[in-house]
């Protein structure tokens, strides 16, 4: 089935007219018309109705009308067969005229260059959009893992974050996502710089001017999100990026948690484990200071070369971060060494961030040169230059992925026609994921 609409909370699984035990099922043929391009989507009127009933809950601005149901009566009656039918016709012309309820983008609009990055879900691939020329990162996670692991919520927390996150110079941008029966596509910003771990993995540790910059401009970005009630959860090295010119831009939305206030707090044992504060370890409730607990880990890092109580043994580790007293480098400034005791205190309610969160960062002595406004219009320029060499350089990313081929299965789906539970129930887990903005004209 030639699969041109996208909606973003359409399940209509292909049916062909036929006959069950008892029942008997009418399949509408209804034509599609987008631009030149025409084509027949065949539905039971149930679909049509659920697809209605969605659109209607999301988007209740919008005024769409489908034909009623029929409680009584022959609905193989051809008069009422075909009176269905041109309302149907008109439901689904109707629909189109509606730039926000359809993704503007598909597998077949770009091209897939390099492999970029692997995670637990699927691949990050550079592509190029064949309409505007724009490099992206696209990130494309397989539905059946993501369910199987149990972790839809998560792919859906990502997506509804990346949303919030449009104009936020530290995070990436979401351009658009959409989804096939098998897959989830993020279209992001191609950050190229590379990854913080890539380049402390190079130089093992940096020069404390390099480090205060970065947890700056890091701290920028989590006190955005704290400021619109998520708390992020999963900072490392891994998770931040540095752009073309050497900027910080934080990415992998996945583990956030929505709707999280100052006063609000949560159980989920979540995160890496290098990072964790102790009272996610002690799976004790928490708020955003969990956040702190990890910039001051990934300042450690980026000072030491390794985390603060890092062990090759998880349970040594864990061990580590609940009891251990924490031990700097002597050659470190005073200012250095006070906010790393201040971010990796223990005890959350005395955290440093505890009481007036990002205020309480941005004013500690450790940031005294730090000017915030030029930092978040970034007039402050990078202490290092990750030496970019236009805009599909991929210099700064690990061999191991980009020497790899990109799968030919990466843009390629299975066919919506071919029913079966799991193409449902990834549908069902997904309804509302996919994206693209008002104003855009990508074309189907």
């Amino acid at each position: 089935m030639d699969q041109k609409i996208n909606c973003p909370s359409v399940r209509i699984p292909s049916y062909d007219e036929h006959r069950e035990k008892k029942k008997r099922f009418t399949v509408y043929k209804v034509l599609v018309s987008v631009g030149r391009n025409e084509w027949f989507v065949f539905r039971r009127y149930a679909e049509f109705d659920k697809l209605y009933n969605t659109l209607r809950k999301q988007f209740p601005a919008i005024n769409l009308k489908i034909p009623a149901k029929r409680i009584f009566g022959d609905n193989f009656d051809p008069d009422f067969i075909q009176q269905r039918r041109a309302g149907l016709n008109e439901f689904i012309q109707n629909l189109l005229q509606h730039a926000e309820l359809c993704s503007h983008a598909k597998p077949s609009d770009f091209e897939y260059l390099r492999l970029i990055g692997k995670g637990s879900f699927g691949k990050v691939v550079l592509t190029r959009g064949k309409r505007d020329g724009r490099y992206y990162a696209v990130k494309i996670l397989q539905k059946k893992v993501i369910l199987n692991k149990k972790e839809q919520k998560h792919i859906m927390a990502e997506r509804n974050v990346l949303l919030k996150n449009v104009k936020h110079p530290f995070l990436v941008c979401l351009h658009y996502s959409f989804q096939t029966s098998d897959k989830l596509f993020f279209v992001l910003d191609f950050i190229n710089g590379g990854e913080l771990f890539f380049h402390l993995q190079r130089e093992r540790y940096f020069a404390e001017p390099r480090a205060l910059f970065y947890a700056a401009e890091i701290s920028c970005a989590l006190g955005y999100l704290h400021s619109i009630q998520i708390i992020y959860r999963d900072l490392k090295p891994e998770n931040i990026l540095l752009d073309s010119k050497g900027h910080i831009v934080l990415t992998d939305f996945g583990l956030c948690k929505e709707g999280i206030s100052n006063s609000d707090k949560t159980l989920t044992f979540c995160g890496t484990p290098e990072y964790l504060a102790p009272e996610v370890i002690k799976k004790q409730p928490y708020d955003n200071t969990v956040d702190w607990w990890c910039l001051g880990s990934v300042l450690y890092e980026m000072l030491h070369g390794l985390p603060p109580f890092y062990s090759r043994d998880t349970a040594t580790m864990y061990e580590n971060i609940l009891h251990k007293p924490l031990v700097t480098r002597p050659d470190i400034s005073i200012t250095a060494s006070s906010i790393l005791e201040e971010l990796l205190e223990k005890d959350p309610k005395q955290r440093l961030g505890s009481k007036n969160d990002f205020h309480e960062i941005k004013y500690h002595p450790f940031f005294s040169s730090i000017n915030w406004t030029d930092l978040v219009e970034k007039n402050i320029p990078p202490p290092y230059d990750p030496h970019v060499d236009g805009p599909d350089d991929i210099s700064n990313f690990d061999t191991e992925f980009t020497d790899a081929m990109v799968p030919d299965s990466v843009c390629v789906s299975s066919d919506y026609s071919i029913v079966n539970a799991s193409v449902e129930e990834a549908d069902d887990a997904f309804v509302g994921f996919s994206y693209a903005p008002p104003s855009d004209d990508f074309s189907f």
